[in-house]
């Protein structure tokens, strides 16, 4: 709230006439300021873009100690919205004449609250916005654009979320907490799908049943159907080097078979 009116204050219009006016509602709060964003800014790119209307007045609330740092209010509204599971600040009803920022009261999801708690402050103490947006974005099973993307390995390091696979096959879920916490094992069991091992299991599985015929790429992916085609070759390949199976032929005509040392022979 603090940070909402801040920036009301350091960034509105004033060569437009009106007032910042603030609005309580029962679960949300609005915060409505003269003249609309500045420009360059809209409300997809203030996140990681900065065009301070006011900079000396910005620059001096800096030096009143009221603000950390110009262009940093919203990232604290957002991290702190992530942080209590509550919905992102929103820009909806923002006009040329007037910027109308809504921040919601009312908590999502307890249990992703508590998830985040469990992280620790000394491990959230190191995450950006975009950790955090990725984050939220997770929780909500929304797509994320690719500066998103790019910040889940390092939430894997930490904990904060599990990768599946390898290399651009590599998905990524949040973490077994968040889950734990939810009384939801079996949904996180679901969502991260079969193992490493278990993917690999399956092929052989299905070579042994193929016998002495072997089975081509485009057979192999039926079998794996949420991995991409490079996926099913980094575990065939894998699997190669594990002296497992063995391939005949190249490209398209190439088909895949269990290694003489690996097949099965009753006794």
């Amino acid at each position: 709230m603090r940070e909402a009116i801040l920036n009301a204050v350091a960034h509105r219009d004033y060569r437009l006439g009106g007032s910042v006016f603030v609005r309580q509602f029962a679960r949300r709060l609005e915060v409505v300021s003269p003249g609309g964003l500045p420009p360059g800014i809209t409300p997809e790119n203030i996140i990681d873009q900065q065009n301070p209307r006011n900079r000396r007045l910005a620059e001096a609330l800096a030096r009143c100690g009221l603000i950390e740092r110009s262009g940093q209010g919203l990232n604290l509204m957002t991290e702190s919205a992530v942080r209590q599971g509550k919905p992102l600040p929103s820009f909806a009803g923002t006009a040329a004449h007037e910027v109308r920022l809504t921040l919601e009261g009312g908590v999502r999801n307890p249990a992703f609250v508590r998830f985040m708690e469990r992280l620790g402050n000394d491990r959230l103490s190191g995450f950006s916005t975009l950790d955090y947006l990725a984050l939220e974005r997770l929780e909500q099973g929304r797509p994320l654009s690719p500066d998103l993307q790019d910040r889940l390995p390092a939430l894997a390091e930490v904990g904060a979320v599990e990768v599946i696979g390898r290399g651009k096959s590599a998905k990524y879920i949040l973490a077994a907490a968040l889950y734990a916490s939810l009384g939801s094992k079996g949904v996180y069991t679901r969502k991260r799908g079969l193992d490493h091992d278990t993917n690999k299991a399956l092929l052989l599985k299905h070579l042994r049943d193929q016998g002495g015929e072997g089975a081509p790429l485009n057979e192999l992916r039926q079998v794996l159907p949420s991995l991409s085609e490079r996926g099913v070759q980094l575990l065939l390949d894998e699997l190669r080097s594990e002296g497992l199976i063995r391939v005949h032929g190249q490209r398209r005509w190439a088909r895949w078979h269990l290694s003489d040392s690996n097949v099965f022979k009753p006794s």
